[in-house]
């Protein structure tokens, strides 16, 4: 019992980023406790490499469950946001642990395939070695390199900006962002967003399909539409929400607020001074756990009090 709740942070953190969702990867978590209850413990040698096996399994099997293929493929999936500090975010020593867990990275890794995400995770996000990800997924350590090398080559090519960002100067660059939204500025808006941006939404929770663009003028008018304030739109939101901006994944995000409970989130990911990338979400589902971790947090005062 003690040895598994010493790795339980590690073991969620790992199912989280395999995953997207934490709910699904507390899921996988609980299924990886059960299954080490039921263990003929004084057999397992090193109780972390096979905890760890267990649990990247148990997140393959999710990856590839009739389910999941449904949902990917209807084309209504994102990943959920965590707000900066949650350790089911797991390792952010390296730039390369803290790229993996971006919502833009976890958006983009829905474009590999099950092995290739788990070998790319375990490889960038925890540093194994090639021999231990072949232990892992049961695959040779040849197998192994070409598939974290097929997903870095993915990633890489439609990952949209990249490398680290000072968290301040990022900050800047979205409060300017969010102030030509709501003004209406929609040539500033272009001006802010680089030329490959993409962004990504659920269409306020309404849509059944992600709304996604990939043009400067056509993501300034979307952004522009979304945060233009009217009636109906505080009605869906449950009142004037307040705009905060804070970490989420790793960059600053645009939280629209109300009270203590976030209604919208809107990530982005900065690049030489632009807005690279969007992922806008307000699903309650999707925001769930953001909300626990907002409820104990102490925020900055906000960007914007009233919409």
């Amino acid at each position: 019992m003690d040895r598994f709740e010493a790795g339980r942070a590690r073991l969620a953190s790992l199912a989280y980023r395999l995953l997207g969702s934490a709910a699904d990867a507390e899921d996988a978590v609980q299924d990886t406790f059960l299954r080490w209850q039921a263990a003929d413990r004084d057999r397992i040698e090193v109780p972390e490499a096979w905890l760890t096996k267990v649990v990247t399994h148990l997140c393959l099997d999710r990856l590839r469950s009739a389910r999941a293929r449904h949902e990917r493929a209807a084309g209504a999936w994102l990943p959920e946001p965590l707000l900066d500090g949650d350790p089911m975010l797991g390792p952010a020593d390296t730039v390369e642990q803290r790229a993996a867990v971006s919502l833009a990275v976890l958006t983009l890794m829905e474009r590999l395939s099950p092995v290739e995400r788990a070998a790319y995770v375990l490889r960038e996000a925890f540093s194994y070695g090639h021999a231990e990800i072949a232990r892992i997924l049961d695959i040779t350590e040849s197998a192994s390199q070409q598939h974290v090398h097929r997903a870095r080559r993915r990633v890489a090519a439609e990952r949209r900006g990249g490398g680290e960002v000072d968290p301040a100067s990022a900050r800047r660059v979205v409060e300017e962002f969010l102030a030509a939204a709501v003004s209406g500025r929609t040539e500033r808006l272009v001006a802010l967003l680089t030329d490959d941006v993409t962004a990504v939404s659920d269409g306020a929770g309404l849509a059944r399909r992600l709304l996604r663009y990939t043009s400067r003028e056509r993501v300034a008018v979307f952004v522009r539409a979304g945060f233009k304030p009217t009636p109906a739109k505080r009605r869906l939101a449950g009142g004037s929400p307040a705009f905060h901006i804070a970490p989420v994944n790793g960059s600053p995000a645009v939280l629209a607020v109300l009270g203590d409970r976030v209604v919208g989130a809107v990530a982005c990911e900065v690049a030489d001074g632009k807005v690279a990338f969007l992922c806008g979400i307000a699903a309650a589902d999707r925001l769930a756990r953001l909300n626990e971790a907002w409820r104990r947090h102490e925020p900055d005062s906000p960007v914007i009090d009233a919409w």
